[in-house]
């Protein structure tokens, strides 16, 4: 016996024309699954809700007995979702691709009482097209957040604060504040590095993390030090003592100097 949840919908202006009422929808649903055999799970409805409406984040607006349909979807197990026609489902074509999506993505299917040939499954070229600008519409915001972020970022850059990525060792990150603050712990091992340097010039970056290592330090991860890591140091000489460069960016940094 397959599985099945129904849906019924109505809103002002749709009752007023139609005449569907919650009641009727509900006596259908029942009536046919018993005619067809299937076990009718549960009936979620909503009330005087647009079936055109969409918010940006792609959900339907209100429509909390449509939501709780779909995240149910993966717990129940349903073959379908029984409605009296698709139009309780949607009456737009981002609407309905949204809904599908999702419908699509636990495998079940859509019948329409009054569509008894009704698949989401079958071919329609306006899916292809809405979903193609749909595709659309989801890049341009990405690149619209990704632009925001970054001159946010190059702002605080510009004003010697830190912009994110990753934290240098001998610093960390304190929320909210507008720059790194040093870790006298991890200072002390890049005071050791590049007083190391100085006095020996010639040796390899191994040679200096194999001294660093001898003197008993270790890795913000307590680990041994590696050539690596001691690169990655030395070539920050600027940034410890007070530059702070992010991107095409350099400005007197707000964190402290180490060196």
């Amino acid at each position: 016996m397959a599985k099945v949840v129904g849906y019924v919908r109505v809103s002002t202006y749709g009752q007023a024309k139609d005449g569907y009422s919650l009641s009727y929808q509900l006596e259908e649903i029942e009536s046919y699954c018993q005619q067809n055999g299937m076990e009718l799970l549960r009936v979620y409805e909503d009330k005087g809700i647009s079936g055109a409406a969409v918010d940006e984040e792609g959900l339907t607006v209100e429509r909390e007995g449509l939501q709780e349909l779909l995240a149910d979807l993966h717990g129940l197990e349903v073959t379908s979702v029984i409605v009296l026609n698709t139009s309780r489902l949607w009456r737009s074509d981002m609407a309905k691709v949204l809904i599908q999506r999702e419908l699509r993505r636990h495998q079940a299917d859509v019948i329409a009482i009054e569509q008894p040939n009704y698949s989401i499954y079958h071919h329609d070229p306006n899916d292809f097209l809405v979903n193609g600008m749909l595709e659309l519409l989801d890049q341009y915001q990405r690149l619209e957040i990704a632009l925001k972020l970054s001159r946010g970022r190059k702002k605080k850059a510009q004003q010697g604060g830190y912009a994110g990525g990753g934290v240098p060792f001998g610093y960390r990150a304190v929320k909210g504040e507008k720059a790194f603050q040093v870790d006298s712990d991890n200072a002390i091992v890049v005071h050791r590095l590049f007083e190391l340097k100085a006095l020996f010039s010639h040796w390899s970056l191994s040679r200096l993390a194999a001294q660093l290592n001898k003197d008993g330090y270790r890795t913000a991860m307590d680990k041994a030090f590696t050539k690596v890591q001691v690169k990655r140091m030395l070539d920050r000489a600027a940034l410890y003592s007070g530059t702070y460069s992010y991107g095409d960016v350099t400005s007197q940094g707000l964190h402290s100097a180490i060196l």
